[in-house]
């Protein structure tokens, strides 16, 4: 069983990243819109701002009070679009429950999308054209590149449809010849869907929720899950014994997505300056 740790890649991609930032003729912003106080989400959000500095990026944070509201972030997003000093656009989510996420989404510039939540970026996505995929799905797609695994034909179960992972993953898989299946917490038989795939990915959101059992032999498994207590979506243990590789949680494929974010960043900078 081989262990997909995304600690080589992460590095990897922030060296290029320092690398590009650094031959630019403006240093690259990132700026972080956080809305309220939850603890987990100012973590996030101080974590990506410890990297991105690393990585030659000012790291720009707009926190806003939990009571703001929709047109009130949207408003902020729009300046943030026109500000000709940032380059990539973050909205930390969730954002409070009374505020439409999608709407403050649709606020960002394309072409700052870094974190690529757009409807404009998940269409360019789907069809091939130029624009910057989800940040998560975007790792999930480097580290498989990374480890070799073979995609053409192999059967890949989603497990999850979010906009932003199960989604965007899933139509990233497609365009490279796999044959995707879209699952769900209300998926009948999971498990039958399950003991078909070549691939995995967990993106539902729910702590050990696919189990080794429902799992065949040799299948890679993509963890994309984070729970409390540093569990995914997947019960690690158990599936280990079942998978020729398998994800970490934490190490797999939560610093990629941070190296992603951050090369998508200045790849943003290095595109609106040249």
């Amino acid at each position: 069983m081989i262990l997909l740790s995304g600690t080589q890649l992460s590095q990897d991609l922030l060296a290029n990243a320092t690398d590009i930032a650094a031959g630019l003729p403006q240093k690259p912003c990132l700026a972080t819109v956080l809305v309220g106080e939850d603890p987990a989400s100012a973590t996030y959000v101080r974590m990506k701002r410890n990297r991105a500095a690393a990585a030659g990026i000012d790291a720009h944070l707009v926190h806003l009070p939990a009571a703001t509201t929709t047109a009130e972030l949207v408003a902020t997003i729009q300046t943030l679009s026109t500000d000709p000093d940032v380059h990539g656009i973050l909205l930390q989510h969730p954002v409070p429950a009374h505020i439409d996420e999608r709407a403050a989404f649709e606020a960002i510039h394309p072409a700052k999308d870094v974190d690529g939540v757009t409807l404009h970026s998940f269409a360019a996505m789907a069809f091939g054209l130029p624009g910057f995929p989800s940040a998560t799905p975007g790792a999930i797609m480097a580290l498989l590149d990374h480890y070799g695994v073979p995609l053409s034909g192999k059967h890949a179960v989603v497990v999850g449809r979010s906009p932003i992972l199960g989604k965007p993953v899933g139509m990233l898989l497609l365009a490279r010849d796999a044959t995707v299946t879209f699952c769900h917490s209300r998926t009948t038989d999971l498990t039958a869907h399950l003991q078909t795939a070549d691939i995995v990915v967990a993106a539902v959101g729910k702590p050990r929720f696919i189990t080794g059992d429902q799992l065949r032999e040799g299948v890679v498994v993509i963890d994309a899950g984070y729970n409390p207590g540093n569990v995914g979506d997947v019960d690690f243990d158990t599936a280990a014994r079942k998978a020729s590789m398998i994800t970490p949680v934490p190490g797999g494929i939560g610093p990629v997505t941070i190296a992603t974010l951050l090369h998508q960043t200045v790849t943003a900078a290095a595109n609106q300056l040249a």
